[in-house]
């Protein structure tokens, strides 16, 4: 006969209800904690349905945390009585339409989602193919002629990367064979202040008082800088310290090498930890041997893997000089590669779901990093792309384009 397993009673705390909103902020944290440990362990199994699963399971959980945001937005917008909420404008509602025949939504659906009633939406499918200023439904960009797709054009670009300026604008349509002036791209977006801070622009760079060093040609320069991409939104964590380690898989660590003349990504590593001085001369010894050059200069910032003693022996020994180091404290003393990196995590890490598979991550890396060789101008450059400025090749912008005016 089986005996009972011996349990012993936990009694509570007498003050224990005076934690119970800390408890479960703590609790949700440690299950986002355990949750992305789990998942990121399948997505490196070898067995590919194993990892499909992990990315559904985390697709899934991603959505899950989207519909919680507009259930949180939308709780606050039904507190008010239907009668003073503020009106969807034309151009919204034509918004919610083109929405609602994507999703195959049905009125009813609509309405519950926009906050209105299915009689709404079905007058509103009524009365689509009004015309004139005072239509109930109305696009924001009306497009009759060819150069109101050109004005359309410029104005999606603007409101799909925000941090394009008129000149990076003008230079995207010239490739494209729409030559336009800077000054007629500034009017069809209407933007008030299109010079945003673009660092690109320094070809001259101090690192340090009274040493200047100017890229004259390619190779000349080089610039190598690490940096992390968090696989989540960020590193809080509700406990002491309040932050994550910097580590995989709460992370990526990656390390970069720009050419200064050019702006060319040379080339890039992945890693899972702070990577070490020896693994960032590998790193460097790879890129070196896949350009089959050394460059003139190596410009670092003041990190422990560039300031030891080994690593300005490796620089002595492969480039025949010391490695020079950005200035503390000074913006701008590695701005190219700086702003190659907020680059990358502005316009392309901030819009996918960062992989906890390095392989599908290396694959991310080197799709951004063709992308911006390639095909990406540069205002320093005069609208050339780094690889056309790299390999002295035609500039695609000077080749022959449309006239959208008339003669």
């Amino acid at each position: 006969m089986l005996s009972k397993p011996f349990t012993k009673e936990l009694l509570l705390p007498k003050a224990w209800k005076q934690s119970i909103k800390s408890a479960v902020i703590h609790t949700l944290s440690l299950a986002f904690n355990a949750i992305t440990l789990t998942l990121s362990q399948f997505s490196e199994n070898d067995h590919l349905p194993i990892r499909i699963a992990a990315e559904l399971k985390r697709l899934k959980m991603e959505n899950a945390q989207l519909k919680e945001m507009m259930a949180i937005k939308d709780a606050r917008m039904n507190r008010l009585d239907p009668k003073h909420r503020p009106y969807y404008s034309p151009t919204e509602r034509m918004r919610i339409l083109k929405l609602k025949s994507v999703t195959g939504m049905s009125n009813k659906q609509a309405a519950e989602a926009f906050l209105v009633s299915d009689v709404t939406i079905a007058s509103w499918n009524k009365r689509i193919d009004e015309e004139g200023h005072d239509a109930l439904l109305q696009l924001k960009h009306p497009i009759n002629k060819f150069p109101d797709f050109v004005r359309y054009t410029a104005k999606r670009l603007k409101a799909i990367c925000p941090e394009l300026g008129k000149k990076k604008i003008t230079q995207i349509l010239a490739r494209a064979g729409l030559h336009l002036a800077v000054t007629t791209v500034s009017r069809f977006i209407k933007d008030k202040d299109p010079d945003m801070p673009d660092y690109q622009g320094q070809v001259t760079v101090k690192y340090e008082k009274n040493r200047v060093v100017t890229a004259k040609y390619p190779n000349h320069l080089w610039h190598v800088d690490l940096s992390v991409a968090p696989t989540a939104i960020g590193f809080w964590v509700s406990w002491t310290p309040g932050s994550l380690f910097q580590i995989w898989p709460f992370c990526w660590w990656f390390a970069l090498v720009i050419d200064h003349y050019s702006r060319r990504c040379m080339g890039f590593a992945l890693f899972k930890n702070k990577p070490t001085s020896l693994q960032v001369r590998r790193f460097l010894g790879r890129v070196i041997k896949q350009a089959g050059t050394t460059p003139k200069h190596l410009v670092c910032d003041q990190g422990s893997q560039f300031t030891n003693n080994d690593f300005k022996e490796w620089c002595k020994r492969k480039l025949g000089r010391k490695p020079r180091y950005g200035a503390v404290g000074k913006h701008g003393s590695i701005a190219v590669i700086e702003r190659f990196i907020r680059t990358f995590k502005d316009t392309y890490l901030r819009k996918i779901l960062i992989p906890y598979n390095m392989k599908q991550m290396r694959l991310e890396m080197t799709v951004f990093i063709q992308w911006y060789n390639l095909y990406r101008p540069h205002e320093s450059l005069d609208g050339a792309t780094p690889i056309e400025r790299y390999e002295n090749s035609t500039l695609a912008i000077q080749a022959p384009r449309y006239e959208p005016r008339g003669k």
